[in-house]
């Protein structure tokens, strides 16, 4: 749920009013009282229902949520914060900021301390090797997984002449090419564009499936000669100068516009993305369905629970994540709010594998998202990856933009990831 654009940065997803106090603010953490705590989030994710659901059960517990802003810049606070700032006393880290904050991990509270070497076996095997040290400290806690999908209009799909029945729509794209071809196709009949942006929608599901992304086996930066990554780029080029693309910024007024007002056809949603699209269009429900994304698998976002070294209230912050994040936890939150639980013990629990979406044509959205995931095969996410990932779309969404030529994309892409990395 960064990585991109701020924009795009944020994840998993439906901005909510902050609550309780700034980051940056002075003082210390939020009190001393046990039953208190400060927890600072990113936007876009309604943390708040988590904060709500979790003192509705304990009515004594008050907790102070700061929705900080996009991921990066909910990293960017903590990382001010833990060089002698005020910290919270629990903070939600996306995925691809975590190995910048690996590299320091004394700054954190080794979560084994307060009982994780009891419950990291409840975790899949790839998700919790992240927040996880080489001497076996553990900082973080995962909250969800971003399996992949396609959500697409059927009506539009309809009016298309293309199937709608989402089996069919599955085996439309078996492959990235296949489904520029459905694209082409779609144009040609409703001269309407049917995707909302490749930057998104085809480049950063395409990078995400790969077997190595921004650094190789060996932990060293490979981008710039994986051809993984070129080859995602190119495919992306591709799909945009096929004229398939709205130019629709993900989660950008327009898109959001957009989606309601069918100016495309075609979204690539990962798990946490399904309650935003209900959020931002609700007078479409029941004209979306649920498609196998092209290539079948892959994950797009995930973020983690970490306790700061210097937090006042650290047992209350672990009470939270102990239950919350449980395999329990985890469900009950899919169930709500649609991100996807990291814990596969509940993969074959009857309320997820029978899941369904009315807003989506009832698809089974517990089944697709979780076959999506369970054979994945992870690759290492280095300490650049975020700030990489970040200029890579940038360039991309700028050739949308019409401010650089797709011939020159590639090379502008890595000068521009060199000079970020450098400063």
């Amino acid at each position: 749920m960064k990585r991109v654009i701020t924009a795009v940065t944020t994840f998993a997803t439906v901005g909510l009013l902050a609550v309780g106090c700034s980051p940056g603010s002075s003082g210390g953490s939020a009190s001393s009282d046990p039953k208190t705590f400060e927890f600072w989030s990113f936007t876009a994710i309604n943390q708040k229902a988590d904060v709500d659901v979790y003192t509705k059960a304990h009515p004594d517990i008050h907790i102070k949520l700061t929705e900080v802003g996009s991921t990066t810049e909910t990293a960017q606070a903590l990382t001010t914060a833990l060089a002698g700032g005020k910290v919270p006393d629990l903070v939600l880290i996306q995925g691809d900021d975590l190995p910048k904050f690996m590299q320091s991990p004394d700054n954190f509270v080794d979560l084994n301390t307060l009982g994780a070497d009891k419950i990291k076996g409840d975790y899949l095997d790839w998700v919790i090797k992240q927040p996880t040290t080489p001497d076996g400290k553990i900082i973080g806690i995962p909250t969800d997984v971003g399996g992949m999908a396609i959500a697409y209009r059927t009506d539009l799909f309809k009016a298309a002449g293309l199937p709608t029945n989402r089996d069919e729509v599955s085996k439309l794209w078996p492959t990235w090419d296949a489904f520029m071809e459905v694209g082409k196709r779609y144009v040609q009949k409703t001269g309407k564009a049917f995707v909302d942006n490749t930057p998104t929608s085809v480049f950063f599901q395409a990078v995400n499936q790969g077997t190595e992304r921004y650094y190789g086996p060996d932990h060293k930066l490979s981008y710039d000669k994986n051809p993984q990554v070129k080859d995602a780029f190119d495919l992306t080029l591709k799909a945009f100068q096929s004229g398939i693309s709205a130019k629709q910024t993900s989660f950008s007024a327009g898109w959001t516009a957009g989606l309601g007002k069918g100016d495309f056809a075609v979204v690539s949603s990962p798990s946490w993305m399904l309650n935003q699209m209900k959020t931002n269009a609700p007078k479409t429900a029941g004209k979306w369905d649920i498609a196998t994304i092209p290539g079948g698998s892959g994950n797009w976002g995930g973020s983690f629970l970490a306790i700061p070294k210097r937090a006042k209230n650290p047992q209350a912050a672990w009470n939270y994540i102990a239950e919350m994040q449980s395999p329990a936890g985890e469900l009950a939150h899919f169930l709500s709010q649609g991100s996807l639980p990291t814990t596969p013990s509940v993969y074959t629990d009857p309320k997820l594998v029978g899941r369904t979406d009315p807003f989506f044509s009832d698809a089974p959205i517990g089944k697709i998202y979780t076959q999506s995931v369970v054979n994945l095969k992870p690759f290492y996410i280095g300490p650049e990856d975020g700030t990489i990932g970040t200029e890579l779309l940038n360039t991309l969404t700028s050739v949308e933009q019409g401010k650089v030529a797709p011939a020159n994309a590639w090379n502008t892409a890595l000068t521009n990831v060199k000079n970020a990395i450098r400063g």
